[in-house]
């Protein structure tokens, strides 16, 4: 007897459901790009109990016909695709027909729609059509989707709470409404309105729609192209940002995907700009021809891979990057005070001073009795000493753009008096503005941090031997790894070779290093190479390990300085490409304006 045999076509959707239909989230997402493919303007969503008791999808696309209507419950059964070719110019976002035979199969289905003068009644129970009869003309389609997962209980078990399963249909809904602005979109539930949208095919009011004034006061414009691909979108300041990657959206020809490598190319750029664990709100449209692009890898259909990645990558990176540069403004203290938006806790503020405090106070104050000599000093009087010659503020003409671009708007930190320090962290300094509050370890990071940068680019890295070198023992993947970027290692100053089984001996090591830390920062650095792993970029590894390096060599907080050290260091911070953020992103200095101190002390009532 075989063993071999050709499943139902109701199990055969029941399976197929398992991958398309996930929770209910995944039921609206289907039906509303049905919606949208059909030509719709105006989608209403309605949900009883977060779409566990029910969804109910309005639209009025162009309907569909009797047969088509019957058709459509077929598995692989779809408008979109004729031929094999068109596989390669997918302009719709479903295409293989699959999600209404699978949403049917696993709950009751009830359809309304019409093409021509009569309309069709489907009501279909676990993928078996029980009513089909006319129904009254109307403009568009209404499906109702009730009982999800009645007939598989192990699905059914697995659905979430009523706020879970709400909280995922609505972040569909503002995705896609963003990738349609032109399109109006109203999700209900239980009666009650919860997101709403005009349809007014404007970007930056749909934001406003969604985020709030907040948000869409913080906005930045993006627009650039390449010979593959365009892009064009909104990216927000970085004084907003969200604990999660939820709101950086990135959507190519109108599909709203998930892709890792662009996520990595919008926090790359605001790499400096904001803290690791925060994350921008960011809506970028990509559009490129459909040719090199593949949508045909995940039944969801919102993983995608690109035929040029990396020219992507790269035009997305350098976008945001170029704007966040050119829009620099120094943080007001009262807007960070209203936002709403996630803030460190106090209790985190308090962890990250403490884990400054790690130097011993009196080498501290050694180096920065050196760090206001002259710049010729030796490697024995500076902890860090990059050989470039500063050039002093003479009030005349603020920093540009290196690119020839809009000028940066800065603040004339050179007109900054300081007058004591809270906590022995917080410079206080009197501006021609009001009240400035400067980090001194922050900004001190950002100094060196654009030194470190700017000493890597070097064509010649002068290096010094240790008297004894250290061997490193590593295992087997990451001496490989370590092994395959030695030169990278060594144009950085970093010189290892090769000591027996798995084992790197360190010989030599930058000049400006600081004695005692040479171990550390190499394992600090090789750690960077390990985590990088076979994709390694050496722009973002440079960058990275100049940021840590950097922070290693500052000041720290909790740390008494004098008056001429903080002027010192407000002179150097004014020279910064960026003085408002450290090389992690977090502020170095923030003002409260004059008009905000008035207020404060009620002199002003407005």
């Amino acid at each position: 007897m075989s063993k071999i045999h050709v499943m139902s076509d109701n199990l055969a959707n029941k399976i197929a459901a398992g991958e398309v239909v996930e929770r209910s989230a995944s039921v609206v997402k289907e039906l509303v790009e049905n919606a949208i493919d059909a030509g719709s303007s105006i989608i209403t969503i309605d949900l009883v109990n977060g779409g566990l008791n029910g969804i109910t999808i309005t639209d009025n696309g162009c309907g569909m016909e009797h047969d088509d209507a019957i058709l459509s419950f077929q598995r692989h059964a779809t408008s979109k695709l004729l031929r094999e070719d068109d596989l390669f110019f997918i302009s719709t976002l479903g295409f293989r027909g699959e999600a209404l035979p699978s949403i049917a199969s696993v709950s009751e289905v009830d359809l309304i729609t019409c093409a021509t003068s009569i309309g069709t009644h489907l009501h279909i129970k676990g993928g078996h059509l029980e009513i089909d009869e006319p129904a009254d003309k109307r403009i568009g389609t209404r499906i109702s989707i009730k009982n999800l997962f009645y007939n598989t209980p192990a699905r059914l078990k697995y659905l979430k709470s009523e706020p879970t399963e709400l909280a995922n249909c609505v972040s569909y809904i503002e995705k896609i409404a963003l990738s349609y602005p032109g399109i109006k979109f109203t999700l209900n539930n239980n009666d009650r309105l919860v997101v709403k949208t005009s349809g007014s095919g404007n970007l930056k009011k749909t934001i406003h729609e969604i985020y709030g004034l907040q948000v869409s006061s913080k906005l930045i414009e993006i627009k650039n192209s390449n010979d593959d691909y365009d892009i064009r979108g909104f990216i927000c300041k970085p004084e907003i940002l969200k604990s999660n990657r939820n709101h950086m959206i990135t959507i190519v020809n109108g599909r709203v995907i998930r892709n890792n490598d662009l996520n990595r190319a919008i926090n790359d750029a605001y790499y400096t700009y904001k803290p690791d664990s925060k994350y921008p709100i960011v809506v970028i449209n990509i559009e490129t021809d459909p040719t090199l692009i593949d949508v045909n890898i995940h039944p969801t259909k919102q993983d995608i891979k690109f035929s040029k990645q990396e020219s992507l990558y790269n035009l997305i990176a350098k976008t945001i990057k170029d704007a966040l540069y050119q829009n620099l403004l120094l943080p007001s203290a009262m807007e960070r005070l209203k936002a709403t938006t996630d803030i460190m806790s106090k209790n985190e503020i308090n962890s990250i001073i403490e884990d400054k405090i790690n130097l011993d106070n009196s080498k501290e104050n050694d180096y920065l009795k050196e760090s206001i000599q002259d710049s010729k000093g030796t490697q024995e009087e500076f902890e860090f000493s990059v050989k470039e010659e500063e050039t002093p503020y003479n009030g005349e003409e603020e920093k540009e753009n290196p690119d020839d671009k809009k000028p940066l708007n800065k603040i004339k930190l050179l007109n900054l008096h300081p007058i004591g320090a809270i906590n022995l962290t917080f410079i206080v300094a009197q501006g021609d503005d009001g009240l400035y509050l400067i980090d001194q370890h922050a900004a001190h990071e950002r100094i060196n941090y654009e030194k470190v940068l700017k000493y890597f680019q070097e064509e010649k890295i002068v290096t010094t031997p240790l008297l004894v070198p250290i061997p490193l023992e590593l295992t087997p993947t990451e001496y490989i790894l370590v092994g395959k970027n030695l030169d990278l290692l060594k144009s950085m100053g970093f010189v290892l070779e090769e000591f027996g089984l798995n084992t790197y001996v360190f010989k030599e090591h930058p000049i400006w290093f600081k004695e005692g830390f040479e171990e550390e920062g190499l394992r600090r650095v090789i750690d960077m190479v390990i985590k990088s792993g076979p994709n390694f970029d050496v722009m973002k590894f440079r960058d990275r390990a100049a940021a840590m390096l950097a922070c290693k060599m500052s000041i720290k907080a909790n740390m008494s300085i004098s008056l001429e050290v903080m002027e010192h260091l407000l002179n150097d911070l004014a020279l910064c490409d960026n003085p408002y953020n450290c090389a992690h992103g977090r502020p170095t200095i923030i003002n409260f304006s004059s008009y905000d101190l008035n207020r404060m002390f009620k002199r002003i009532m407005n």
